[in-house]
């Protein structure tokens, strides 16, 4: 018995994970959908139960009754294999990242590194099903997948690695744990490093306005276009799961993982009322709703869910009120550890949604060339700016703001150089344009 102990926990985390992550990706759609619509001056969803809020359950339901078209010439096994592929390699990564200083599956050494190993394998589903689709459109947004992925990944890993500089641990525990002892998030040390893996991390998980992969005005749905059903929505899947990877990567890295704002200081610690407050307010907008509802069914839903934040609001508030030294007043951390981790994750994805909603589609060029001309020196840069601050702080004992602050302000001026340089290349004076020989 004391042998299978140890495993019991992972085990229950991880069917957790499998059971929630297509329903939290459905809602995600659903919010995206809302965001969509509010930006745009719409309602979005709103038949499907009160306010759309079972509109996720109706799409599940309909993509798996719908008829499963396979192409006549399409490679079947590889076909019907690709989206397992993709999905698989999404849903493995979650393993090492932890949602509180409790809920992970596996605590390993060199977690980062294990996460980004089995999250790069998912273009491979990418790639093979645009190839068994036997199309040339499917082909074509594999293709731009891979590039994209390739372009992208290079200046994502190594604004990683600036992060862990500051880190000195590939264990993601320990890096949340290295950011409370120091008392200071690592967007704070290191911003150029986030704004590169905020723009990677768009462009690797296929989102707007990056998404040339599956661009609809020129690839009818890229990679996706011979897929139909059950199997598109495994790809579906597995692009809303790569996005919560790379949001909880950088929640990881930068954002301080499950710790609250100013964790270390005490002048702070109403914020740790906040979380009960909140869901106790979205308690009471439900409830405020419920009169507003068309249809019993409607109402008793709507109020149903105000009872569930009332529920989750008590459950956040028990560990405050315990005495001292309980198992309750001890699960604390654990508790509202989750609920910061996953309210980082969510502003993260939100602001996925808010880029898409914004900004019109990049040319393949275009895309290239911020990739190539533009990110990727500028993280080597971020990377040499991180090292020579610590140097300073390490070797000549300056003091770590003034240090690292330094490393910035060369990283920026080495961006403000890279901006200069493409704004000529794309506008060059007059005169300063190349004459095109003319045959006499």
């Amino acid at each position: 018995m004391n042998a299978i102990m140890p495993y019991v926990f992972p085990v229950l985390f991880a069917l957790v994970i499998v059971a929630l992550l297509p329903l939290v990706a459905g809602y995600i759609v659903l919010v995206e959908r809302k965001v969509m619509a509010d930006m745009q001056v719409r309602l979005g969803p709103m038949r499907v139960g009160p306010h759309g809020l079972l509109q996720p359950i109706a799409d599940a339901v309909k993509l798996l009754i719908k008829e499963d078209i396979i192409p006549e010439n399409a490679d079947r096994l590889l076909f019907w294999g690709a989206p397992l592929i993709s999905v698989t390699a999404a849903m493995l990564a979650l393993a090492a990242l932890p949602i509180g200083p409790f809920f992970q599956i596996a605590d390993l050494n060199i977690g980062l590194l294990f996460i980004l190993g089995i999250s790069s394998l998912g273009i491979f589903g990418i790639v093979l099903g645009g190839w068994a689709s036997n199309s040339h459109y499917s082909l074509l947004g594999a293709l731009r997948s891979a590039a994209q992925l390739v372009s992208y990944e290079t200046s994502a890993g190594m604004a990683v690695v600036g992060a862990l500089l500051l880190a000195g641990t590939l264990s993601t525990r320990g890096i949340v744990q290295q950011q409370s002892d120091s008392g200071v998030w690592f967007i704070f040390a290191a911003p150029v490093g986030f704004f590169i893996y905020l723009v990677a991390s768009i462009a690797e998980t296929n989102r707007a306005p990056f998404d040339m992969p599956e661009a609809e005005s020129e690839l009818v749905a890229g990679y996706m276009t011979e897929y139909s059903g059950f199997r598109w929505a495994l790809y579906f899947l597995a692009e809303y799961t790569n996005m919560i990877v790379v949001a909880s990567i950088a929640t990881t890295l930068f954002l301080g993982g499950w710790l609250r704002p100013f964790a270390n200081t005490p002048a702070f610690n109403f914020f740790d009322y906040l979380p009960p407050l909140l869901m106790l307010w979205v308690a009471g907008y439900c409830f405020r709703r419920t009169p507003k509802q068309p249809v019993a069914v409607q109402k008793m839903f709507i109020a149903a869910v105000g009872v569930l934040c009332i529920a989750v609001a008590g459950i956040l508030i028990m560990p405050m009120a315990a005495p001292s030294g309980s198992f309750l007043a001890s699960s604390k951390p654990g508790i509202h550890g989750a609920f910061w981790f996953l309210f980082k994750v969510g502003a993260y994805i939100y602001v996925f949604m808010w880029l898409r909603f914004t900004f019109p589609r990049y040319r393949f060029d275009q895309l290239m060339r911020l990739g190539w001309q533009f990110l990727v020196p500028l993280s080597i840069v971020n990377v040499m700016g991180i090292g020579i601050g610590l140097a300073l702080h390490r070797e000549l004992n300056w003091p770590a703001a003034p240090s690292l602050l330094l490393g910035v302000a060369i990283t920026l001026g080495v961006a403000a150089y890279l901006l200069s340089a493409a704004e000529k290349h794309e506008h060059p004076r007059v005169g300063e344009e190349e004459e095109t020989p003319v045959d006499a």
